[in-house]
Formats: structure tokens, C-alpha cells, sequence
């Protein structure tokens, strides 16, 4: 081989190794970019909020056909079908109740519609009422974060665990035969 061609060589090898140093410099780049780009896409794509609805959403021209009077429970149950809740105390009143709320990425769902249709009957099972309630039926109920004082003592974790000592039948623990420790 002709020095000539040696140093033709090691050019184009040295060409190479440069090119492939550059390609591996533009390669994280180019993946940081695309990382970045997706980040932001799903970050906004998070943000939109989601809708929820939940219940019996009645369609207006179903409540149209339930005429006090005529109409009776079977016909409201096939119409509307089953209620939501029924009355405690009297089984003549029937609740349907749909709500819709708004969740936006990882923070408390806000009710953005509440309805609730109450239909009562009357002692022969025929429609008697309809009402539907809006926001006005709603309230919001605060839990009450007292507890219950209960009769006893409060044992410490220490007094829990060295209170056992000494409270076991001896004679069980040697293999004794568990009555009263006589002959």
C-alpha cells in the first residue's frame, strides 16, 4: 500500500468517527426535544376536565308521558325505570336522581347538575306527583369530627405490652395439662 492511500484511509476514517460523534451529539438532543414536546402535550391534554354523569338521567320527553291520574307504578318503572331511592318511611314516594359533575386532573369533583324527580303515588299505585328538584333540594352536610368517649382506660403502647407480663398459667406454658394446676 502506497503512503498516499494510508493517508486517504485514515481520512475517511476520521470522517467517520466525526460524523458519528456528531450524529450521537444532534441524537440526545433530538430526544430531549421529543421528550419536552410530549411532556407539554399531555400536561395540557391533563388539564381538560372530565364530565361525569351519574344516576338516572331522565330525558325531558320521558317525564312527559307520566301523567298524574292515569299513569301507574308498572308503566313509571318501565318509562323510567327503577328508581334511585325509595322513601324510608312510605314506599308510595320514588326518587330519581342524576348529577353530573366536573373533575379537573387530580382535584375534587365540583357537581355541575344535580336533579332529583320525586314521583308519589297514591293508595291505588296510580302517579299522584311529579316534581323535579333542582340545586335548591341540595344541602351540604359537614360530618361532626367529635368521637365518642368510651368507658375504660387509655393504655400507652408500653403499658399494653409490659402489662402481659405475668398474666399467663405457668403450667400451660411447661406442657401442663390446662386445668386448675392440682393434683
Amino acid at each position: 500500500m502506497s503512503p498516499e492511500m494510508g493517508v486517504r484511509a485514515g481520512g475517511v476514517k476520521r470522517a467517520a468517527t466525526r460524523n458519528r460523534l456528531e450524529i450521537m451529539t444532534r441524537l440526545p438532543r433530538f430526544a430531549l426535544l421529543t421528550l419536552a414536546v410530549g411532556l407539554s402535550a399531555a400536561s395540557v391534554g391533563a388539564c381538560n376536565p372530565t364530565v361525569s354523569p351519574r344516576g338516572n338521567l331522565l330525558p325531558p320527553s320521558a317525564l312527559e308521558q307520566i301523567k298524574p291520574g292515569s299513569t301507574d307504578k308498572a308503566t313509571v318503572t318501565r318509562i323510567l325505570g327503577s328508581p334511585s331511592s325509595v322513601a324510608t318511611f312510605d314506599d308510595k314516594t320514588w326518587y330519581y336522581i342524576s348529577q353530573r359533575t366536573e373533575e379537573v386532573a387530580f382535584f375534587k369533583p365540583d357537581v355541575v347538575d344535580q336533579e332529583v324527580v320525586v314521583v308519589t303515588f297514591d293508595n291505588e299505585n296510580v302517579v299522584m306527583d311529579v316534581r323535579k328538584l333542582h340545586d335548591m333540594g341540595r344541602t351540604d352536610i359537614q360530618p361532626v369530627a367529635r368521637t365518642t368517649p368510651a368507658p375504660g382506660k387509655e393504655l400507652s403502647f408500653m403499658e399494653q405490652l409490659l402489662g402481659n407480663f405475668g398474666r399467663f398459667n405457668t403450667n400451660n406454658a411447661q406442657g401442663g395439662s390446662g386445668g386448675s394446676g392440682g393434683p
